[in-house]
């Protein structure tokens, strides 16, 4: 099965970073790397690129990615011809949230899982965005793809997650069972929600 697992960074059109709840209508897609299991290479597109990106999109079997049913697929579907939400989707967040019952940042799996954390956030990537630094902007998602990727086969591999809990390492079961067929993903619902 061919998989695509991305990220989105993105850049408020107002100019005006919040912390919490962000206004996806206000967000423009600034660049998306991707990770092609067919390849086993990453990649990342700016806005102008896209165009490049959808026939990869289009014969991936499904998307992996986190709170991207909620954030990434909503924004990433503005710009793409069709409708993403058609293809099914692996949400990790989703999947840790079912199991815990509760909603974890991608940076506290990482540190817990993978004993490394994230190169820092979405706030500072859209400084680094406003002030041209597009390359870091670039290396920044390709580290979050990097991790997302990390994750995904970890939790498929041990059905199970490592987050941090204050300072306690936890573990969290996960179900897995299904995650080699792709009928099984939810469509996203096109929803507007915090990236983490």
């Amino acid at each position: 099965m061919r998989y695509l697992v991305f990220d989105i960074e993105s850049t408020s059109k107002s100019g005006v970073n919040v912390r919490g709840k962000i206004d996806l209508d206000d967000q423009e897609l600034t660049v998306v790397a991707v990770y092609d299991s067919a390849t086993d290479a990453y990649s990342s597109y700016l806005r102008e690129d896209l165009p490049q990106l959808w026939p990869v999109i289009e014969r991936v079997d499904f998307l992996v990615g986190y709170n991207s049913d909620s954030f990434d697929i909503p924004l990433l579907n503005r710009y793409y011809p069709g409708d993403l939400s058609r293809i099914p989707s692996l949400d990790l967040m989703v999947e840790v949230q079912k199991a815990l019952g509760r909603r974890l940042r991608l940076d506290s799996l990482a540190q817990a899982t993978l004993k490394r954390g994230k190169s820092g956030d979405g706030l500072k990537a859209q400084d680094w965005w406003r002030d041209g630094e597009i390359e870091k902007v670039r290396a920044y998602c390709i580290e979050d793809v990097r991790i997302t990727k990390e994750l995904h086969d970890y939790m498929r591999d041990k059905s199970a997650v490592k987050y941090k809990d204050l300072r306690e390492v936890r573990e969290v079961k996960l179900d897995t069972s299904a995650w080699d067929a792709p009928s099984v993903f939810a469509a996203p619902a096109l929803t507007h929600a915090l990236p983490l």
